[in-house]
């Protein structure tokens, strides 16, 4: 039974893990409100977005996109992909608990 509830715990919590931690993760790559802070993974990302792309970043890259996402946060539709991500995730990795449990 034990078992069980963790498994229920577990699907139900990773995706709300995953939504919290989003917008501190990207901030703490360097994706932040006031842009890609200096030194960061992201302004690695950026500089080589831009030389690989003639000196610009591509509008809808991951890199665009990522930035976007630290200025503004997540939107409606986002916080839905990721809560939706983190629940495959957390179910799939629950489920293989499970079965090692019982193994």
């Amino acid at each position: 039974m034990l078992s069980v509830i963790t498994v229920i715990l577990k699907v139900i919590l990773k995706p709300a893990g995953t939504v919290a931690l989003a917008p501190a993760v990207l901030t703490a790559a360097g994706f932040t409100a006031g842009g890609i802070a200096a030194g960061s993974v992201a302004s690695w990302m950026m500089s080589t977005a831009a030389v690989a792309n003639g000196g610009g970043v591509a509008a809808g890259s991951a890199v665009a996109v990522l930035q976007s996402v630290g200025a503004a946060g997540l939107s409606g539709v986002a916080t839905t992909a990721m809560a939706s991500l983190g629940g495959v995730v957390g179910g799939a990795i629950a489920e293989a608990i499970a079965q090692n449990s019982t193994a």
